[in-house]
């Protein structure tokens, strides 16, 4: 018999939030949520309007994540978890206020506005009994969790050298007031000192660590903003150093004109090289030293991978993108909820992106910025 639908709450993500219907479509892919209160909006009529338009029950539509906190924990049937998809600087307050009430917590990256917010939800995270989870998606990619796979067994050798991208073009030019997903990004208040950075550049780095299973050490760090006037960086270069001796570069930009969604990353190791590219997001090219060049595909009939074949729904050929390695992070958080709620622990938990990797993200922040406000000086983390 199948397990009852997790009920979920959802702070922001209102009309016109992009994130938001993202968030929701990834709940339900696998059919293990149920979206049955929010706080769609810190504008009461907004959220209101925005309650109604996903069918929500008017007495479960609140104006703030306070009330719907105190009110579904009175219910018998109240929200079991909740997903932070608001601008940055909401994240720490939502996500404890969520842990303080027992909630188990799915919170968009990056976990918080600042690392000594971070450090605060990690102790909080320690002692509470709620799960947390950062949705770092593109790690929800089958192909992606495969490289990891092969990095992990030798297939390159010894990793010498991590390059990874995430280039876009929509902020190359200044944005007009009026464009909510431009104003909060690029406004310090609430996007945090980092702009692509902490936007775009934390998914870089995420999948960098993610794949290559070795921590970055030390930074060397140019941000630039570009556009003139714009308070935040728009264009990042950053060189790695890695624990276990490889070398690496990260660029992320937001005024990079013809890269729309760009994020790609290439691993050489001593044995063989492996490139994946989120906008084709079902190959993966992979070559042997002295060897052709081969073409891995997305299917799961040679993989020996329960960790790859989870994010797997369609037969091979059919493309699964964004939506459903989004929707691959929300079922590996679905089952640990589920067995939670049975008494169980599930071995899964360790693949999902938790407070651990938040803090990790928030310290490169820090440690990029510092870099390049010391005039590129290579910055411990």
């Amino acid at each position: 018999m199948a397990a009852p639908r997790i009920r979920l709450g959802m702070v922001g993500g209102g009309r016109g939030a992009f994130i938001g219907a993202v968030h929701r479509i990834a709940s339900r892919i696998d059919d293990k949520y149920e979206l049955v209160a929010g706080a769609l909006s810190s504008n009461p009529e907004n959220a209101k309007a925005s309650a109604e338009d996903l069918l929500i029950a008017p007495d479960r539509a609140y104006s703030s994540y306070e009330e719907m906190f105190k009110a579904e924990a009175a219910r018998d049937d109240g929200i079991e978890a909740v997903a932070i998809v608001t601008p940055n600087h909401m994240h720490f307050p939502v996500a404890k206020a969520a842990l303080e009430a027992g909630i188990n917590v799915i919170c968009d990256k990056p976990v918080t506005r600042t690392l000594e917010e971070a450090l605060e939800l990690e102790q909080l995270v320690k002692k509470s009994d709620a799960f947390f989870a950062l949705t770092h998606n593109y790690s929800g990619y089958p192909l992606v969790r495969y490289a990891r796979e092969m990095v992990e067994r030798g297939d390159l050798g010894n990793i010498r050298i991590v390059q990874v991208e995430y280039p876009q073009e929509w902020l190359t030019e200044q944005q007009d007031s009026d464009n909510k997903q431009a104003s909060w990004r690029t406004d310090p208040a609430r996007s945090g000192a980092a702009g692509c950075l902490g936007d775009i550049g934390t998914h870089a780095f995420q999948l960098a660590r993610f794949i290559s299973g070795q921590k970055v050490t030390s930074v060397c760090a140019d941000l630039t903003a570009f556009v003139p006037g714009r308070p935040v960086d728009d264009n990042v270069h950053v060189m790695l150093r890695f624990e276990g001796g490889a070398k690496g570069m990260l660029w992320s930009s937001q005024v990079a004109p013809g890269c729309e969604n760009g994020l790609r990353i290439r691993l050489y190791g001593d044995k063989a090289g492996l490139s994946w590219s989120q906008e084709n997001p079902n190959e993966m090219w992979f070559t042997p030293l002295g060897a052709p060049q081969q073409r891995i595909t997305r299917r799961d009939d040679y993989w020996d991978s329960e960790f790859a074949v989870r994010g797997i729904r369609i037969p091979f050929g059919h493309p699964e993108g964004y939506l459903e390695a989004f929707a691959t992070i929300y079922n590996d958080v679905a089952d640990v909820l589920q067995a939670k709620r049975e008494g169980k622990t599930v071995d899964i938990e360790s693949w999902i992106p938790g407070i651990d990797t938040g803090v990790e993200g928030l310290k490169f922040i820090t440690a990029v910025l510092a870099s390049s406000e010391a005039d590129s000086r290579w910055t411990e983390l």
